[in-house]
């Protein structure tokens, strides 16, 4: 084999190798990233799921405020008549 081919077949190999090499770590990285977000999409989702059961039970809170106030209206009407 002459100096050339084994150069150029040490260099493919060499370039195989890198771009390899590199295309594991970019992989590793994008894998790393897409955990990350998954990780803050699933606390955003506690959230939100946090929030609606307020917002439900702050609804029931305003229908029991209003039936208190009904009742005193009317405790207060009855006493007025007497």
């Amino acid at each position: 084999m002459s100096d050339a081919v084994t150069v150029a077949v040490i260099s493919l190999f060499g370039t195989l190798g890198g771009s390899l090499l590199g295309i594991l770590a970019s992989n590793r990285l994008t894998a790393y990233r897409i955990e990350q977000l998954e990780k803050k999409v699933e606390k955003h989702n506690r959230l939100v799921e946090r929030t609606y059961k307020i917002e439900e039970e702050q609804e029931v809170e305003k229908e029991k405020l209003k039936v208190i106030n009904h009742r005193l209206d009317d405790l207060e009407e009855y006493h007025k008549t007497k």
